[in-house]
């Protein structure tokens, strides 16, 4: 999938949050995902809403209302709903979504994924991904990975998902805690093509500290 630096995609995007700790990765794609995708539907797991709440002080609601209001003007363009609910039309795969971020991702979710146990929206999403073979990127955070982590991201990656893990690079000259998010922010925008205006590449001056 070629980088574009396109507007408003007429495209639409699933982005799930989960009980990982890192819940300011997935504020921040959230809302680059509202800037650039038509619609984009969330669902925040019932562990991931006590994640953001102690992390960012947001209380997400049953249906992520809570976090979807943080976006401001952009928040019309994103849909909430309850984890549990199976009804929701990216559960099919005849529903025409792009693809799937699931920013964080904790050990958990990777592990029901892995093991094609759709339990849960979540979980059946993903699935929905993998076997329409559309974009599905994960994103996890936990550390150290035992060995049945390891070997559940490789079943996952061997099945066709995108293991994005937070690990931001330094040799942008990172100041700030937002300065590190972000580059996760953009390696996950560009795979799913979008190449985000204000991204920094490695040889490229720094401009950070300016």
């Amino acid at each position: 999938m070629a980088p574009t630096r396109s507007g408003v995609r007429d495209e639409e995007l699933v982005v799930a949050i989960t009980g990982a700790s890192g819940s300011l990765y997935g504020l921040s794609f959230l809302e680059e995902a509202a800037a650039r995708f038509r619609r984009v539907h969330l669902v925040v797991s019932q562990r991931g809403a006590q994640v953001v709440q102690h992390e960012l002080g947001i209380t997400c609601g049953q249906c992520a209302e809570g976090l979807i209001k943080e976006l401001g003007p952009l928040a019309e363009r994103v849909v909430g709903y309850d984890q549990q609910d199976m009804t929701a039309p990216f559960a099919s795969g005849s529903a025409p979504v792009a693809g799937m971020a699931i920013v964080p991702c904790s050990m958990g979710t990777a592990g029901r994924i892995a093991a094609g146990v759709s339990d849960d929206l979540i979980a059946r999403a993903a699935d929905v991904m993998l076997k329409e073979r559309r974009r599905l990127v994960l994103v996890p955070r936990e550390t150290p990975l035992s060995t049945i982590h390891l070997r559940n991201l490789l079943a996952l990656a061997e099945a066709g998902a995108v293991i994005l893990p937070a690990m931001p690079p330094f040799y942008h000259r990172p100041e700030t805690i937002e300065d590190l998010v972000e580059m996760i922010t953009h390696r996950i925008l560009r795979q799913f093509g979008i190449e985000p205006e204000k991204a920094y590449h490695w040889g490229e001056e720094n401009t950070t500290a300016e």
